[in-house]
């Protein structure tokens, strides 16, 4: 069957200008980071999910999609707080989002970051239609866990992925090892385990049994 846009065909869960769109953003948004932030960045999680997300809409991937989906809720609801706080009040509540207010950066570029905005509700919306596959939880702690290795390397500057200091006190909690294992654990039991529990129960009628 030919793939009208804006129509499904028997292949995808998703129209073909959700599909497109997707390719659009990430042809957009990918090289601007990488001139602008540079290639270290696609380590920090919440940009593997962008990357992650993409693919999960184009090749309707129920399980990419429910992984982002674990990995982002929460982080990007406390990213919004954090930004509207600045808004309002002149200064940052929790922190990670500086960079919105850093002028060496084109306004425009800074403002791509928004995607933190939509990002919860389109993925809640891609679950609903995909059904939330149960591995996606296991899945998304084993990308954090290498992404937090990897950010070992990019130096302790940027402190990508907590992977030097923590987000709290701003300290490090023993050898490289240690702290690494410290911060992925805090992230898979205080961030990733309740949206599981959350998306399981949520979407239990349609939830894959991985």
């Amino acid at each position: 069957m030919g793939e009208a846009a804006g129509q499904f065909d028997g292949k995808y869960k998703f129209p073909a200008w959700v599909r497109w769109a997707s390719v659009i953003w990430f042809a957009v948004w990918f090289p601007v980071y990488w001139h602008s932030w540079g290639a270290k960045n696609f380590l920090h999680v919440c940009d593997i999910t962008v990357i992650l997300t993409c693919a999960g809409f184009f090749w309707s991937k129920g399980l990419l999609l429910s992984s982002q989906a674990v990995a982002t809720i929460i982080p990007d609801l406390l990213w919004d707080l954090d930004a509207g706080w600045r808004v309002f009040t002149g200064h940052n509540l929790l922190g990670g989002t500086e960079y919105m207010w850093d002028a060496h950066h084109a306004l425009w570029v800074r403002l791509l970051s928004l995607f933190h905005v939509v990002w919860p509700v389109l993925l809640l919306w891609a679950v609903a239609k995909t059904g939330y596959d149960r591995r996606g939880f296991l899945l998304q702690a084993a990308i954090a866990g290498d992404a937090m290795i990897a950010s070992r390397f990019a130096g302790a500057a940027l402190n990508i992925n907590y992977a030097f200091r923590d987000p709290v006190l701003h300290r490090a909690w023993g050898p490289a090892p240690v702290h690494v294992a410290l911060m992925w654990v805090g992230l898979v039991i205080v961030i990733y385990l309740p949206t599981h529990f959350a998306l399981r129960r949520i979407f239990w009628k349609n939830a894959a049994r991985g």
